[in-house]
């Protein structure tokens, strides 16, 4: 039975910017978090690392990777930073308490109906004929809809899923039965 088994990681704390919308990377604490997660990673036979292009999880993913220097690494489409937003007419099944928070997403992380967000469960669910471990450093509500995924859990409740910087999150994907959370948030590396 093959599985995969995919590691989702938040980026470091980012580093304060000025109000412009801009990434400015890691903070100290970022680069200190990611330390100690890159060595708690050492030993997992990564077959490679994703992470989203936005400057602190491309920091992140170069400190862990420090640790794992025989590992590939690569910005992908799919660990980008993203906030699922319901269409119009699936806006019924989000509480309507958070609504008026959703509309103000900013355009650039909206994913209408979490199109993109499933493209990514569908990307990282295979399996192949052997085991295969896979490191995603990303965003924190990515990491909530992967979460609500294999927890089977209505569509809005990727909301309140909070994931800490540099915290871990393990979910294994088998080749002949449903998926599995073996552990969220976990930070005791931290």
């Amino acid at each position: 039975m093959a599985r995969t088994i995919l590691h989702l990681v938040r980026h470091g704390e980012q580093a304060r910017t000025a109000d412009d919308g801009e990434d400015g990377g890691l903070s100290e604490l970022g680069r200190r978090q990611a330390d100690r997660l890159g060595q708690r990673l050492v030993g997992i036979p990564f077959a490679v690392i994703h992470h989203s292009p936005l400057p602190r999880s491309v920091q992140t993913a170069d400190v862990i990777a420090t640790y794992l220097p025989d590992v590939a690494r690569h910005a992908c489409e799919h660990a980008v930073d993203r906030t699922p937003i319901p269409s119009v007419e699936d806006r019924v099944q989000y509480p309507e308490r958070f609504l008026p928070w959703l509309d103000g997403v900013p355009a650039q992380e909206r994913d209408e109906n979490a199109v993109a967000l499933q493209a990514a469960v569908e990307h990282f669910a295979t399996t192949d004929t052997h085991d295969r471990h896979e490191l995603v450093v990303t965003h924190n509500f990515v990491i909530g809809w992967f979460v609500r995924h294999v927890l089977d859990a209505p569509t809005w409740r990727w909301i309140g899923l909070n994931q800490e910087n540099c915290g871990l999150t393990i979910v294994q994907f088998d080749a002949d039965r449903p998926p599995t959370l073996v552990s969220f948030n976990d930070i005791g590396h931290l």
